[in-house]
């Protein structure tokens, strides 16, 4: 289970410490892809055949399914964890995300997401201050 918010740095050559927290979970490697809302995902190998099976199996007749499948599967990248817990983030997903030297690292239970510090306070204070009615809307889905 991949939970909570972390702080790093990156460094000159697109290095990120992974929190030691999620280290042993992605030991057998990770895969790292364009996210949404302008953020990188980061997935466990298991977790990414999982989404990339569901992925593949879009019908390509319909625009959005192929457009979709190729925002996630053609950016994604097989990264290994360093013996000092580090991944290398391709210098094309840090331009897709913006990242700069601070990054947030935040665990959303099957997947991590990364994204440039300042992007992410902007975001997390906007769905703070929206919090009451996104719950509501959660509670509509039966959440």
């Amino acid at each position: 289970m991949l939970i909570g918010e972390y702080k790093h740095n990156l460094d000159d050559k697109g290095r990120l410490a992974i929190p030691a927290k999620f280290r042993n979970s992605l030991k057998k490697g990770a895969v790292v892809t364009r996210g949404l809302d302008s953020c990188l995902f980061l997935y466990t190998r298991d977790e990414w055949s999982k989404l990339a099976e569901k992925l593949a199996a879009l019908p390509i007749s319909q625009a959005n399914s192929r457009a979709f499948a190729r925002l996630m599967l053609a950016g994604a990248m097989d990264v290994e964890i360093d013996k000092q817990g580090r991944v290398i983030l391709p210098e094309y997903l840090r331009q897709f995300a913006g990242l700069k030297k601070s990054v947030v690292v935040a665990g959303l239970y099957s997947r991590l997401e990364i994204w440039d510090e300042e992007k992410w306070h902007i975001y997390k204070t906007q769905t703070e201050s929206e919090s009451g009615a996104i719950a509501e809307r959660m509670g509509e889905l039966g959440v």
